[in-house]
């Protein structure tokens, strides 16, 4: 029986866990840059690398906008404040499927429902690029694809750490993350078909104070 197409490189299941580049100060720039096209490297505040706290109030976010109803079988986001543990949720939720009860547009209406509500801090084209386009979803289903993620740890790269020791004051105007998560993902399909293998996944999360997190971008690069 042939193997159903799986989608590699599309919810980055395709990525090897050895994948791994540094992202440095200036990189953490170019990922707000690629999110929202503006830098967040301005303000002053706390020297601490989880939860810098701003000397000056900040604009409050955007709500978020109405959601869809139907999402099929993506969960919704959970409500916490710690941006480590709602972006192992998040690639616990982009690398799960199930073709069998979701439609394509379902899936994508279900990760929307993660996304940061601020417009100039969300990159959604590189959250719903990462679902297999229409022709391949659609072979996907008539295999009855699905899939599972775990996720195993997440941690802060350590360039991201280092540049906020560096400058405390990066954090203060987006309260934007960078978050790798290493996991699993176990694939199946019809017949007893399946396979498993390890994923690693670099986010964007942003975690205002006072405020739950939310999913800003897919970075470009998986950080040690």
């Amino acid at each position: 029986m042939p193997k159903p197409p799986s989608p590699r490189s599309a919810y980055g299941f395709g990525w090897p866990a050895n994948r791994r580049i540094a992202i440095g100060a200036l990189a953490l720039t170019v990922l707000l840059a690629i999110a929202a096209g503006v830098a967040f490297l301005t303000g002053r505040g706390e020297q601490h690398p989880d939860r810098p706290t701003p000397t000056s109030s900040s604009s409050p976010p955007a709500p978020a906008p109405d959601r869809p109803a139907k999402t099929g079988s993506v969960p919704k986001p959970p409500r916490t404040a710690e941006p480590v543990a709602y972006a192992k949720a998040a690639a616990k939720m982009l690398w799960s499927y199930d073709t069998r009860n979701t439609s394509r547009n379902q899936q994508l209406d279900g990760m929307q429902a993660w996304m940061t509500g601020e417009a100039k801090y969300a990159d959604w084209t590189s959250v719903s690029g990462q679902v297999p386009d229409p022709v391949l979803w659609s072979r996907m289903a008539d295999q009855d694809q699905h899939a599972t993620g775990t996720a195993a740890e997440g941690h802060f790269p350590s360039t991201f750490k280092q540049a906020l020791a560096d400058d405390p004051s990066a954090i203060t105007e987006a309260y934007v993350y960078v978050v790798t998560v290493n996991g699993k993902q176990k694939i199946a399909w019809k017949k007893h078909g399946g396979g498993a293998e390890d994923r690693a996944i670099t986010l964007a999360v942003q975690c205002r104070p006072h405020h739950d997190c939310s999913l800003a971008a897919i970075a470009p690069r998986v950080a040690p």
